[in-house]
C-alpha cells in the first residue's frame, strides 16, 4: 500500500478510537467512501487486509493503526 492511503488508515483509527474508545472495531471499508471511487485502491487494501494478514471482517483499531505503523 502506498504512503498515503497508510496515512489515511492511521487518521481514520485515530479518529474511531477517540471517538468511541480503544475497543472500537472497523473493517477495511472504513478507509472508502461509500462510492466506490477508486476500486483499485479498495482492492489493494482489502488483499492486505484479507489474504496477506488473514484478519477478520471486524478487527480492533488499535491493532490496525499499530500494523499499519510499522510499515510506514
Amino acid at each position: 500500500m502506498n504512503k498515503q492511503i497508510r496515512e489515511k488508515i492511521i487518521d481514520v483509527c485515530n479518529a474511531k478510537i477517540q471517538q468511541k474508545g480503544e475497543n472500537v472495531g472497523l473493517s477495511f471499508y472504513a478507509f472508502f467512501a461509500n462510492k466506490n471511487e477508486n476500486p483499485k485502491l479498495l482492492m489493494e487494501v482489502a488483499t492486505w487486509w484479507i489474504e496477506k494478514h488473514e484478519l477478520d471482517h471486524f478487527e480492533k483499531a488499535l491493532k490496525i493503526r499499530e500494523m499499519v505503523k510499522k510499515h510506514l
